[in-house]
């Protein structure tokens, strides 16, 4: 890798880790093709991405940035994980590393707050951004419901009313 290539990757680690939300530390012991392949394209599919970088590079990109505080994670055979939902590279990660014991979680960034593995794990608990969305709408949604029901009880009643008066006067 020429100079040239060197600051190209720097700059785009650094784009990155300017525009995610969360990055997650990952250390390869020795992953085939096909196991980092299927990680990627969890990653893909969730919207995150899954990158193996050289340490001395992600630690010059990671410079002047929210993230500068995982460089000391940065050792041996690393991979970042990231994404712009803070929960989904966690989350994805995490299920990965429970089916493949290759893939170590060593630790990872929340913007300047530096997590350590079991931080990872319990925001990987946490529900996504889709998730929350999700609930949002529904709790937005139970009320003007209830006011719809509740406006409705009324004419519903009248109805019956008037119903059991024609009845009767047809009887």
């Amino acid at each position: 890798m020429d100079r040239a290539q060197k600051a190209d990757a720097v700059a785009e680690l650094r784009s990155v880790f300017n525009e995610v939300g969360v990055v997650v530390v990952t250390r390869n012991l020795g992953l085939t093709v096909a196991e980092s392949t299927a990680l990627r394209t969890k990653m893909r599919e969730a919207g995150a991405s899954y990158k193996v970088a050289k340490n001395r590079l992600a630690k010059l990109a990671s410079q002047d940035t929210a993230y500068a505080g995982i460089s000391d994670l940065l050792t041996g055979p690393t991979g970042l994980a990231s994404s712009i939902d803070p929960v989904s590279a966690a989350k994805i990660v995490v299920e990965f590393a429970k089916t493949n014991d290759k893939l170590e979680i060593v630790g990872g960034s929340m913007g300047a707050q530096v997590l350590d593995a079991d931080g990872i794990k319990a925001l990987a608990t946490l529900p996504s951004l889709d998730e929350l969305r999700a609930k949002i709408v529904g709790l937005v949604q139970a009320p003007a419901t209830k006011v719809v029901q509740i406006v409705q009880a009324p004419a519903g009643q009248l109805a019956r009313v008037f119903g059991a008066y024609a009845a009767k006067d047809a009887a």
